[in-house]
């Protein structure tokens, strides 16, 4: 997994700093998880701190899921750095035509995937905003206690919550006004074509899938 995923970050030549910059806004989730993992694990002690203590499993573990969590983020920023949310949502339709024949919505599915991906940077600036005018307002989110704190993250979270319901309404007012009622029968503005490459694509992600069936099997 590891040789895949730098294979894939040098072809896309996104810089290693972009990378970094996906990883560091949850890093407070990784090293939580990490030291659940360490310290509450069962099995062979390598290391006792009075009740608390570091198993040899417990080590794996952690290494294992700091991994997978690093990868995960890195692999996630490697497709949103060199895909557009309007090429995502065409290639996954494309990719996934097949399901359609089972009756799997599979537009749907790919329309609601790209307006979550375009939210994302709208939630966050208008969390920006909400923050910004509480703090104006004489709200301190960096004193008090734990309890104190989430307290005064309602003071921010309801507003989002309510700008989301809102926006959300607004896209679907939109949609209907242009007459969308789902993907039969509409047509594409630039069709995409498989091309070799993409046949290419398909054969070594499906080997590389058989190979961690296989490494999980014998594992």
């Amino acid at each position: 997994a590891a040789v895949f995923l730098i294979l894939t970050i040098l072809a896309s030549k996104v810089p290693p700093k972009m990378m970094l910059k996906g990883i560091r806004p949850l890093m407070i989730i990784i090293i939580f998880s990490a030291v659940i993992n360490l310290f509450f694990t069962p099995g062979i002690t390598v290391i006792r701190f009075g009740p608390a203590q570091i198993t040899m499993e417990g080590i794996r573990t952690t290494v294992r899921l700091v991994l997978r969590l690093v990868f995960l983020i890195m692999g996630s920023s490697v497709m949103t750095f060199t895909t557009t949310p309007n090429q995502l949502t065409a290639g996954l339709e494309k990719g996934l035509g097949f399901l359609k024949y089972i009756h799997i919505p599979v537009h749907e599915f790919a329309m609601m995937m790209s307006i979550a991906l375009r939210f994302i940077p709208i939630l966050t600036e208008e969390l920006d905003k909400i923050m910004k005018a509480q703090m104006s307002r004489g709200v301190d989110f960096e004193e008090g206690t734990l309890i104190e704190r989430g307290r005064k993250m309602i003071s921010v979270l309801l507003p989002l919550f309510i700008s989301a319901i809102r926006r959300a309404s607004e896209l679907a007012l939109a949609m209907e006004a242009r007459c969308y009622h789902g993907g039969e029968g509409r047509t594409m503005l630039h069709p995409l074509k498989y091309q070799k490459r993409d046949y290419l694509a398909w054969i070594i992600l499906g080997i590389y899938l058989l190979l961690a069936i296989a490494i999980s099997v014998m594992g």
